[in-house]
């Protein structure tokens, strides 16, 4: 593996490196890790079962998974270099974090391994101390730096679900829906954030481009408050949606967003609005040139007519 791709030797005690005095040693300890592979798999998931860690998976798994995540570590060990260890701990995050796996279940497998080869090495080198100390100074940084690795491409894929989930809510949270050709509707409930306000935008602007749309009506009957970072966006959003060939109308504004956006200075020039979700329907057909005429109210004269033809 190239050099620049190594992760750094630790600094030894002295101020130099570490990697020629504890090579001798790393291989030493590697050689008898893998001549007890057999035994310290099943002792590390026996100490799993025992602490009630990866409960969201069976017996099976869990051994499958050790047997890998424990060959992988000791290649790290060997090599110098966690690149691999930390291909496979984004690969094993990806399958265990949906399944309901939390960070303190990883981070305690993870330190139970070391537990259990540390205790391993010393019933087998306690018997010649001085070279028990030079094994440890040599397997404590590396297995330190394996554990933060796991640890942290655990955590970083955690976060990746987490934010897939809250950008799937929040599509949800937002459909952009098509009334007819040509017009499309935005219904917005609850908080609407400076994120989500750029989300809905770039969903209704990629809504107008597929369907062509000419109206589009916004309506935030369910929004309680905006603060002036996202009624600027929502000004934004109506001028971004006229750039692209629609009309915007905005529908549902209560009394306490009005006078909101007013003592915000908030720029209205270019908005279009009506007082409910209906209306802006209304306004939409009337912009499309498919409003029916309204109908007659009660007790104004009827139309007039074509008299009836005579005999």
């Amino acid at each position: 593996m190239d050099e620049e791709n190594r992760d750094p030797v630790p600094p030894a005690e002295d101020g130099g490196t570490s990697n020629d005095d504890d090579a001798p040693m790393i291989h030493q300890l590697v050689e008898y890790l893998r001549q007890e592979r057999s035994d310290l798999r099943e002792e590390w998931t026996k100490r799993i079962m025992d602490a009630q860690l990866l409960r969201a998976m069976t017996a099976q798994e869990i051994f499958d998974e050790v047997t890998a995540v424990y060959d992988n570590y000791v290649s790290a060990l060997e090599t110098g270099s966690v690149e691999t260890l930390q291909a496979y701990a984004r690969e094993l995050s990806e399958r265990i974090v949906p399944r309901g796996v939390e960070t303190h279940e990883v981070l305690g497998i993870v330190l139970l391994l070391r537990d259990v080869l540390a205790r391993s090495l010393f019933a087998h080198y306690k018997a010649d101390l001085e070279v028990w100390d030079r094994i440890l100074d040599a397997y404590e940084p590396a297995a330190n730096r394996i554990a933060v690795t796991v640890s942290v491409s655990f955590v970083e894929e955690r976060e990746r679900v987490i934010r897939e989930q809250q950008d799937a809510i929040r599509e949800l949270s937002t459909p952009v829906l098509q009334v007819r050709e040509r017009l499309l509707i935005l219904p917005i409930i609850g908080v609407l954030d400076p994120a989500r306000a750029r989300q809905l935008t770039e969903q209704l602007l990629g809504a107008i481009q597929r369907h062509r749309a000419r109206v589009v009506v916004i309506d935030i009957t369910g929004v309680a408050t905006v603060d002036v970072t996202v009624a600027n966006h929502l000004v934004q959003t109506v001028e971004a949606a006229r750039l692209m060939g629609a009309n915007a109308i905005i529908t549902g504004l209560s009394s306490k967003i009005a006078q909101t956006l007013v003592d915000l200075g908030v720029d209205l020039s270019m908005m279009r609005t009506v007082g409910d979700l209906q209306g802006g329907l209304e306004e939409a057909e009337r912009l499309l040139g498919h409003r029916a005429p309204p109908p007659a109210r009660a007790g104004s004269p009827a139309p007039l007519t074509s008299p009836p033809p005579t005999a």
